[in-house]
């Protein structure tokens, strides 16, 4: 048992780290996203029609398999120790599929929030980054708070692929138990500590939104 929760906290750090590294990525992408400017926009757009677009299994494999074709190359450069490792390219490509959708929901939830709000701070002369960082981002990110408990939910259920490329996260740790001992059971324990896991979280996130929200409800009664 103790393998399976050995696993389990493989598969929470690497989606853990992975959410952080993409959050962080995701706030440029989204303002170049919304850029007026073509140069700016259609690259970011293009990012995350890719990421997006493609399936998260077949990013993985071109990274772990793929660029090991170019090890000379990224030898030369100093970098084929990062992508030598599975648990370092699992990690590289999580954070990117994250944030493009990250920064979807981001650009999303800025989109989202009234023109009037905007109109009213330029009114008062207030300067565009106060604008930015103290009325339209904090109600964005309340806008975004459902959409990004389902990213994280989504990831943690996708991470099993990290498995495929020698990750010994719970997926892992389930196929070499089976590999072992040919007990289906261990699937059925694994899909358990997943289930758990994802209801843990999902309580959770309805916690943080509850609090978060509260003076909005208070407004509405």
């Amino acid at each position: 048992m103790m393998k399976f929760i050995y696993g389990l906290w493989t598969t929470l750090r690497i989606v853990g780290i992975s959410i952080i590294i993409g959050g962080i990525l995701s706030l440029p992408l989204a303002f170049a996203r919304l850029s007026k400017n073509k140069w700016i926009a259609k690259p970011a757009f293009g990012f995350s029609y890719l990421m997006r677009g493609t399936p998260l299994l077949a990013q993985a494999y071109l990274i772990y398999y793929g660029l090991g074709t170019f090890y000379k190359e990224l030898d030369a450069i100093g970098i084929w120790w990062f992508f030598s490792e599975a648990e370092y390219c699992i990690l590289f490509i999580f954070s990117l599929n994250t944030a493009a959708y990250q920064a979807e929901i981001l650009r999303g939830a800025i989109e989202n929030v009234p023109t009037g709000q905007t109109e009213g701070a330029k009114a008062l002369g207030l300067p565009k980054w106060l604008i930015f960082w103290k009325i339209i981002l904090p109600q964005a990110l309340i806008t975004a708070l459902r959409p990004y408990g389902n990213e994280i939910i989504l990831m943690i259920k996708g991470s099993a692929i990290a498995s495929l490329v020698t990750v010994y996260d719970l997926m892992g740790e389930t196929r070499r138990a089976y590999s072992r001992s040919f007990d289906f059971q261990t699937y059925i324990w694994a899909a358990i500590l997943y289930l758990s896991a994802v209801e843990i979280l999902r309580n959770l996130w309805n916690r943080i939104e509850q609090r978060l929200t509260r003076h909005l409800k208070r407004d509405t009664d």
